[in-house]
């Protein structure tokens, strides 16, 4: 099993990122900031870089350290070392996309999975906080979710299911404000929208995915698959398609909560938002910094994986589906099994 190590998060502005002996180095007009032991680290992300050494880059190549480079919460690139696995499995995964029969059997559970943790989201706030929720509405909703469930299952092409996916986000994005129940008005969310995201919100929601899409990417890699090449996601040049194909299934019940928490124990405020001129919404970094810590604890905690049977932590989970989906396209097991949250 892959061991849980730590990613390092650089928001600081104006900062540059080298390598001293087996030490990562982050510094600032020449003074060192900080220094962290190479074999302590699994990825570097950057927000707001200055640069990286090109001596940083080839030895986090070597150690197969992933860095990723962000502007703000958007994706700009990564370096990457070797690829492991072998060219049999990347070719295996380059049939199956191209093959929209095969291609289905796998995004149809990972819908599946995408759906069932939605109504998990729905149904443990109901659950939790049924005094203050109008629990009508929820339980409509996750009716809602179950039925298209069953319209999934049976499903005859990727278009059907995209249909049927983009239904039950409507769905559950229609009853996620009631979900909100801390600082209603500075946190009102009136629907999905990103590219930019218009509220603090959506804010909140597009920095996480960018980081859990990063987590997927790495975890693609790690097993030897190619994180641009999807089943869901078709190809489009830039776009890592298996990497968002993963991470469906944690949107809701990873991502979603964590936004959830941390707007609902006030761990964040609307002081830290920005609205820019053209709508957008933007974090400072001190929001960012809070972001980043609480998502790092949070990727310690221990949850039941449905299939393996045994307890893992929550960050393992993108390595342990990249894990199982490359299991399936070798032929060791019979079908791709998502994760379904209990």
């Amino acid at each position: 099993m892959k061991k849980l190590m730590n990613t390092l998060y650089v928001t600081s502005e104006d900062v540059f990122l080298g390598i001293e002996g087996e030490n990562i180095i982050v510094k600032k007009d020449d003074k060192t900031l900080m220094r962290v032991p190479i074999h302590n680290v699994e990825a570097v992300v950057t927000f707001n870089y200055v640069g990286a050494s090109p001596a940083l880059m080839k030895k986090c190549s070597e150690r197969v350290v992933n860095i990723s480079f962000f502007q703000g919460d958007r994706f700009c690139g990564r370096v990457i070392g070797q690829e492991n696995g072998n060219v049999i499995l990347r070719k295996t995964q380059y049939r199956y996309s191209d093959n929209e029969s095969e291609s289905l059997i796998i995004a149809r559970n990972m819908i599946l999975g995408k759906v069932h943790n939605q109504r998990y989201v729905i149904e443990r706030a109901r659950r939790d906080y049924s005094m203050r929720l109008d629990c009508e509405k929820l339980n409509n909703a996750s009716e809602l979710l179950k039925q298209s469930m069953v319209y999934i299952k049976n499903c005859k092409s990727l278009e059907e299911l995209r249909g049927y996916e983009g239904e039950a986000a409507t769905v559950y994005f229609r009853v996620f404000d009631e979900l909100i129940l801390q600082n209603k008005k500075e946190f009102k969310f009136c629907g999905r929208n990103k590219r930019p995201p218009l509220d603090n919100v959506n804010a909140l929601m597009s920095f996480v995915y960018s980081l859990l899409v990063t987590e997927c990417a790495g975890a693609s890699y790690s097993v030897g698959l190619d994180p641009y090449v999807g089943f869901l996601h078709r190809d489009r040049p830039g776009r890592q398609s298996l990497a968002l194909d993963i991470m469906e299934e944690f949107r809701a019940p990873i991502a979603d909560r964590f936004v959830l928490t941390l707007i609902n124990k006030q761990e964040v405020n609307a002081k830290g938002f920005k609205k820019m001129e053209n709508g957008a919404v933007i974090m400072d970094d001190a929001v960012r910094k809070i972001v980043l810590q609480k998502w790092q604890e949070g990727k310690k905690e221990s949850v039941m994986h449905p299939f393996l049977k045994e307890k893992v932590s929550v960050g393992l989970l993108p390595y342990i589906q990249a894990m199982l989906l490359a299991r399936y396209l070798r032929g060791d097991i019979n079908a791709y099994p998502p994760f379904f949250k209990k």
